[in-house]
């Protein structure tokens, strides 16, 4: 390591060389992750709960196995930011509710369990909107998380605390979910690379209440770290009942690049109104996949937007999740929360049948495209990041979050692999994010294309001016 470069700025896969040559140790890795989110955090407020004593326990057990030849797993010693829906043994999972129970828990969620046996170092939990609900973070519990390149504007949500944290080098790796966007959003505005994987692909537990659309998934600087964090992630667990099995190497796929992909590409969704200067970038990123060898073609995957059926399952999710509340506990929340949870109980199950056949015929038609094209190439968001502190933003003629989300939560429906890469700025220094989709278990061709594309565009890829 030169003396010019910081640890803060490393990523894991540098981490882990370091470690192994002796030239930086997990707790001289720890304490300088530890140094940025209390030097950086008051700005943007990525994190809503800490626990340095037990953080720093941990980076002293990994450094030790490190000195004695004695690593856990492929993650030892490595920083990981938690967002704060997946219940950790010894510390509270308060999901930014003032509802929640502050007990500490007494076992780890799957993911987490993962992460443990591989030698993680838990960094502390990150801030999400109450129960996840909605495309920004803010909640009654934890305030609004801003974004790193611009504390005035939103880092989106639902996993906006680690959409925050990472380009700020408060984090090598971060813990998301997506239920609706929760990782792309984040990850398109905040610029970093935020994977959804294939449904059931990733063990997840206690149930999300939002179970057909929701996947857990990691938030990293590169798609490298992402396929890292993946081959730790996939260990199943029989808590979850229902997983697919895995038979991938992430680390192993990503190479081999994209040449003779057969690749859709859909700037527009038909009628998706983009702003130009992310519809520009994301063309330039397309015009890049071809120069790697990538067969590229212009066209629409063909259905119409299934808005209506997301709500359905999205706000019936929400529903479910506040079944057990009172009106007292009810009224310490979100307002917009309790007005969609309103309008789901007057749903019937007919409504909920509804929608989730749509679901089913468009995970049909989706399978079938992907019989003729490899990835599907749309933009993450049709809009840059917009003030911190709105669901929408301003003069937006809807109400509600996924209006404004309309590349996210299809691949929520369809239970798709999607992956947003950085591509590029406004010319505001806002990021634009990329979206790459394959057919349901090709994790490995999404992150594949997505490594081949970030490597050759490394200028898209820079840290905010904060770090």
């Amino acid at each position: 390591m030169t003396s010019s470069t910081r640890i803060e700025g490393l990523t894991a896969l540098e981490l882990l060389e370091l470690y192994a040559t002796r030239e930086v140790s997990p707790v001289e890795a720890t304490e300088a992750y530890l140094r940025q989110i209390h030097r950086l955090d008051d700005q943007v407020n990525a994190w809503c709960f800490m626990d340095e004593e037990t953080t720093l326990q941990q980076a002293r057990q990994s450094e030790e196995r490190w000195m004695r030849g004695l690593e856990l797993g492929p993650l030892d010693g490595i920083p990981v930011a938690i967002k704060d829906v997946f219940v950790t043994a010894g510390w509270p999972n308060l999901k930014g509710s003032k509802t929640s129970d502050p007990k500490p828990y007494e076992v780890d969620s799957p993911v987490v369990a993962n992460l443990r046996r591989a030698g993680f170092v838990g960094l502390g939990r990150t801030t999400t909107p109450e129960l996840g609900w909605k495309g920004v973070t803010d909640s009654p519990l934890c305030g609004a998380t801003n974004n790193p390149w611009n504390p005035e504007k939103t880092a989106g949500g639902s996993s906006g605390g680690t959409g925050a944290a990472v380009p700020l080098g408060m984090a090598p790796l971060g813990l998301g979910t997506d239920a609706g966007g929760s990782i792309r959003i984040p990850a398109g505005f905040c610029g970093l690379v935020g994977h959804k994987p294939t449904q059931g692909l990733i063990p997840m537990w206690p149930a999300s209440p939002f179970a057909p659309l929701a996947h857990p998934g990691p938030m990293t600087w590169t798609v490298a770290d992402t396929a890292l964090m993946m081959d730790v992630m996939v260990n199943p667990d029989a808590r979850d009942t229902t997983l697919a099995p895995c038979q991938d190497s992430f680390m192993e796929a990503i190479e081999g690049g994209v040449r003779g992909m057969r690749i859709a590409y859909s700037p527009r969704f038909g009628s998706v109104d983009v702003d130009p200067e992310i519809a520009a970038s994301v063309a330039r990123a397309v015009k890049v996949l071809e120069l790697l060898g990538a067969e590229v073609e212009e066209v629409d995957p063909g259905f119409e937007d299934p808005l209506d059926s997301f709500n359905v399952l999205f706000y019936g999710g929400a529903a479910n999740a506040v079944r057990a509340l009172d009106k007292k506990q009810r009224d310490l929340m979100d307002p917009n929360l309790i007005e969609v949870v309103n309008w789901a109980e007057k749903l019937s199950l007919l409504d909920y049948t509804g929608a989730m056949n749509e679901r089913a015929a468009l995970t049909e038609r989706m399978n079938l495209f992907h019989k003729k094209y490899d990835l599907l190439l749309t933009p993450s968001l049709p809009i840059p990041a917009f003030t911190t502190g709105l669901e929408v933003p301003e003069d937006w003629k809807e109400k509600r979050w996924p209006t404004w989300t309309p590349f996210t939560y299809p691949f929520n429906m369809t239970g798709q692999p999607a992956c947003s890469v950085p591509c590029g700025f406004t010319e505001a220094g806002l990021p634009i994010g990329l979206q790459l989709v394959g057919a349901r278990h090709q994790d490995a061709l999404v992150l594949r294309a997505a490594h081949a594309y970030q490597q050759a565009n490394p200028l898209t890829h820079i840290r905010p001016e904060l770090f």
